[in-house]
């Protein structure tokens, strides 16, 4: 075509014959990024990414014709741009899918509890009513992630047996995601081989046994607060270096609780220095241990070792006042409870007891003006009807649980399957939450499956618990 020639001319374009190679050339990268995508194992390419190849493919047919200047771009140069922007789109793609296990959608993350709501150690389940409360507040805050949290808790009145048909129903009807928070020793015991099996997550165990951090035996069970171990050789160092002549009772709990926390114990003390009286065990079925007490002060035992459970331990420091027995007293920090165990027992007759802590104590004063302590209050009053019912430092449990388990589920992102669960609960780094105590962090790795690992000692004055000493552990 010309112009006028009083506006000047353009030049003539002739159309040339479409080089139709440059079709070939546009599928041959294609077909290379498939093959590079498929060894990546980025096989996930939706009817999108294949519709906007075959566009991109008939799209080669218009840089095939020559440029007005007659310079064509070269097979090579169109091949290297067609598989850039083509690999480019489809790895972009493929990151960007989401990956779900049973338990997790675009909507919710089915999260399954097990808890002795009835039974003799009910009183923890004070644990799971705070944990239910605080997803509930999450999901008013919009989830995580954009997903609701589906908190489905069972009791299973601390029977292992109960424990286990609980647990088959959480994965096989409920079809949750992981198991997050069950407590104890014989109960997590029960259902630790089935979980592994399914490959089910079996999150931060409610229980200090050595058995949680075993990655290559068990490597979908991981525990949360410190071991029995460590709590078990800090009493045992510290009465070694106060009272090197002391003679001692260990009472304890007939289960892995109560034996691995005396075998500790024991092999902590001093060589030449305290010494064992009596080792004396008691069943959770008791109705009372006054008989126990009687046959551990008649030993002439001048320090109480007490490895029980809140219910039990409660009732030895009562029944030690009663009988006007006055040792040195420890008490295991699973039963460190004002509300539970020491106004029940008498707080006169707990004045002076020893235990460890790796929490904020919420009826401390010391804590008053601290933020993260402000915020646990302010989330007791909102969102937990009968927080004054609850003994705090098992309310604060259940809630330092929760915020860890949150920090997990966000540094997953969307990728939820369960083999990604666990590989970003083992990659918590120097990771803290409002009530964890100063100087302590949570830290996991592929081969370290204990989250925290330190512990301070306290000492019980006027119905309040003191911190002593720095935090004592790895």
């Amino acid at each position: 075509m010309t112009r006028d020639k009083h506006h000047g001319s353009m030049p003539k374009f002739e159309r040339s014959r479409p080089n139709l190679g440059a079709s070939s050339v546009c599928m041959n990268a294609v077909r290379t990024c498939d093959i590079a995508l498929k060894r990546l194992g980025l096989v996930r390419v939706t009817s999108v990414i294949v519709r906007f190849a075959r566009a991109v493919r008939s799209c080669t047919l218009a840089f095939a014709f020559p440029r007005a200047t007659d310079q064509s771009m070269s097979m090579n140069e169109l091949a290297t741009v067609i598989t850039a922007a083509i690999l480019a789109l489809l790895v972009s793609s493929a990151h960007a899918q989401k990956h779900y296990d049973s338990g997790a959608n675009d909507a919710e993350i089915k999260i399954g509890n097990i808890m002795p709501y009835s039974g003799p150690l009910s009183s923890l389940s004070v644990i799971a009513k705070v944990e239910a409360a605080y997803f509930a507040a999450l999901n008013e805050r919009g989830g995580i992630n954009g997903r609701k949290i589906n908190f489905i808790s069972y009791d299973d009145a601390f029977s292992p047996p109960k424990t286990v048909e609980q647990a088959r129903k959480l994965v096989e009807s409920d079809e949750v995601l992981l198991v997050f928070g069950a407590l104890g020793t014989p109960t997590n015991s029960a259902i630790q081989k089935y979980l592994n099996v399914k490959k089910v997550p079996h999150l931060f165990v409610a229980s200090g046994a050595t058995k949680w951090g075993d990655p290559t035996g068990f490597p979908w069970s991981i525990g949360w607060q410190p071991t029995y171990q460590t709590e078990a050789r800090t009493y045992a160092k510290y009465l070694s270096e106060v009272k090197p002549g002391a003679k001692i009772a260990v009472f304890y709990q007939n289960d892995d609780f109560g034996k691995e926390a005396l075998k500790t114990y024991k092999e902590g003390l001093a060589a030449g220095g305290p010494t064992i009286a009596i080792e004396e065990s008691y069943e959770v079925s008791e109705p009372t241990i006054d008989t126990h007490v009687v046959k551990m002060k008649a030993s002439g035992a001048d320090t109480l070792m007490i490895f029980a459970s809140a219910k039990y331990a409660a009732q030895t420091i009562k029944k030690t006042a009663e009988l006007d027995w006055r040792p040195l007293k420890f008490v295991t920090y699973a039963s460190a409870l004002i509300e539970s165990v020491m106004k029940p027992a008498g707080l006169d007759a707990a004045e002076g007891i020893i235990s460890s802590a790796y929490l904020k104590d919420p009826s401390d004063p010391q804590w008053k003006e601290d933020e993260g302590m402000k915020t646990f209050k302010s989330f007791l009053a909102k969102h937990v009807s009968d927080s004054a019912k609850m003994d705090d430092l098992l309310a604060a449990f259940g809630y330092s649980m929760a915020q860890t388990l949150e920090q997990v589920i966000r540094q997953c992102g969307d990728d939820l399957t369960r083999a990604n669960i666990m590989k970003q609960a083992a990659n918590l780094k120097n990771f803290t939450f409002d009530l964890l105590l100063p100087g302590i962090k949570i830290n996991t790795g592929p081969a370290d499956f204990y989250p925290i690992k330190q512990v301070t000692l306290i000492r019980l004055e006027g119905g309040t618990w003191k911190l002593f000493g720095p935090p004592i552990g790895q």
